[in-house]
């Protein structure tokens, strides 16, 4: 598994984020909220289009949120991502999530939010 990336120290704020990007994070939210997630994430794919999950842990499946979105949005068509949110108490990225956004998209901005949706920094290698 790839090592996690550190957040940027730099702390951001929501309003530093574009409209398109804030969407994300708010879609990320509900889906950590809705189901009582550890983490929620969404993606944005070439077309604009976007992809919620919340993380799934299951005696038989454990995946990320951030895999999941990404795995909704190549299982939808998408053949590359423009960004990704992740909402979640960690302070790091997770390392399996950010494999999984780089597989679609090698400079697309995954950006970390807490979960009162607070951007903690923007992981953009």
């Amino acid at each position: 598994m790839p090592e996690s990336p550190a957040v940027p120290a730099a702390r951001s704020t929501g309003s530093e984020l574009s409209a398109e990007d804030g969407k994300l994070v708010i879609l990320a939210r509900g889906a950590r909220g809705r189901v009582g997630a550890v983490e929620g994430a969404a993606v944005r794919d070439q077309d604009g289009r976007t992809y919620a999950a919340a993380s799934v842990s299951l005696p038989s499946l454990t995946i990320t949120a951030l895999q999941l979105a990404v795995a909704s949005a190549a299982a939808a068509g998408a053949t590359r991502l423009e960004a990704a949110a992740v909402v979640t108490e960690a302070s790091t990225l997770d390392g399996a999530g950010y494999a999984a956004v780089r597989d679609l998209a090698v400079d697309a901005p995954v950006h970390v939010a807490a979960p009162d949706g607070t951007v903690l920094g923007t992981v953009t290698e």
